[in-house]
């Protein structure tokens, strides 16, 4: 893999994350499909689900949630080879969409006979993302993938999924239908300032050990710690301080690393608006590029974006890394000329994919990994 750079002295940088993985399993024409593997777990999140005949089955049996843009054969197909390699696992998968998406797993289950299901089979737990809201479907394998319906959530602000490790955010843009964009974000680290913590005349102590282990249970609010201040004359007490208005006052502010999933938009300002306002300096771009400059007019027409579009993303948006991905099959015996046409702003870095994977099984160390490492270009 080769990669360039519009700001040289960021050479030896590399895409940071602490507890998560990003896979890309797709060569520069092929489908998309992302693994973000969350590395104290082992567990999986999959983002698009097209041909992923290449994935092995230790991949696809890690993965917990999918996460799908649109139901685009090139985004979806993948569903049918996800479920025949899991559904005799006794778990729950989440598989989070735009409306409708229940009634599209619904009709594709419904394509298949399920006379020999047994308890412990797999189900479905079916999100279809809304602007304010998730509704959610259940598929139950022990009953043959039968249809019910849980009920509605209001959403917590654009985020869709949560546990200890990440987020995952949605916000839906327009494909001639909706299509879904996402941001995965760390969730924030446990830091503290020094700097902070020698300002507020806080003295170290077995506090910042049992504040440590408050952050992680997620328990700030409810707990009051015993804290030593130093005096003005040198010497010490002890107070009581709330958890979480401790913490906020010596935290270090660092922003948590973050990756964008952008495919299959159109170019226009309200699309543009909506990618600007989620996934601003996000640590990894990797966003669909299915045009040349010279093709513009297709890429309007089928609600695309091309070279020019998206140099004029990068330029407001300013990711660390940005990786292109699902150009147009009709570029095959000219697929190159894609990065002559990219204008790399300062301090954005340009990963290159290869034009195509091999149709074998792959395990995610063989895929094209995203957390790269000097020399591994």
């Amino acid at each position: 893999m080769k990669r360039t750079t519009g700001c040289p002295h960021i050479m030896n940088n590399t895409p940071s994350f602490r507890s998560i993985e990003p896979f890309f399993f797709s060569g520069l024409l092929d489908d998309p499909v992302l693994q973000v593997r969350m590395k104290p777990t082992g567990r999986s999140l999959l983002f698009d689900c097209g041909r992923i005949h290449h994935l092995a089955k230790r991949v696809l049996k890690s993965i917990s949630a999918i996460f799908i843009t649109h139901a685009h054969m090139d985004h979806f197909m993948g569903i049918d080879t996800f479920i025949r390699s899991v559904h005799v696992s006794p778990r729950e998968v989440e598989i989070f969409g735009p409306p409708g998406l229940s009634d599209r797993m619904s009709a594709k289950l419904a394509g298949y006979d399920w006379n020999l299901c047994e308890p412990y089979w797999c189900s479905l737990r079916v999100h279809e993302v809304f602007a304010n809201r998730l509704d959610t479907h259940f598929f139950s394998g022990p009953e043959g993938f039968t249809r019910s319906f849980k009920g509605s959530k209001e959403r917590d602000g654009r985020v869709i999924f949560r546990n200890r490790l990440l987020s995952v955010e949605a916000m839906e843009c327009d494909h001639r239908i909706p299509s879904l964009m996402f941001r995965i974000s760390e969730s924030p680290s446990f830091r503290v300032d020094a700097n902070k913590l020698d300002k507020g005349g806080l003295l170290a102590g077995p506090w910042l050990k049992h504040l440590k282990k408050c952050f992680h249970c997620g328990d700030l609010e409810n707990e009051q710690l015993l804290v030593t201040v130093r005096g003005d004359n040198g010497d010490s007490r002890e107070t009581m301080i709330n958890g979480r208005v401790l913490y906020e006052s010596i935290r270090m502010e660092i922003a948590p690393a973050s990756i964008g999933y952008v495919t299959d938009i159109g170019f226009s300002d309200g699309n543009c608006d909506k990618v600007c306002g989620m996934l601003s300096r996000v640590t990894l771009l990797l966003c669909e590029c299915s045009f040349l400059e010279a093709d513009r007019d297709k890429a309007r027409i089928s609600r695309h974006l091309c070279t020019s579009d998206v140099n004029i993303l990068l330029d407001r948006l300013r990711p660390a890394f940005f990786l292109p991905m699902h150009l147009s099959k009709s570029y095959i015996h000219r697929w190159d000329r894609l990065y002559d046409e990219f204008e790399m702003p300062p301090g954005v870095t340009l990963l290159r994919l290869p034009m195509y994977l091999t149709p074998r099984p792959l395990i995610s160390c063989e895929a094209v990994r995203l957390t790269l490492r000097p020399g591994s270009w």
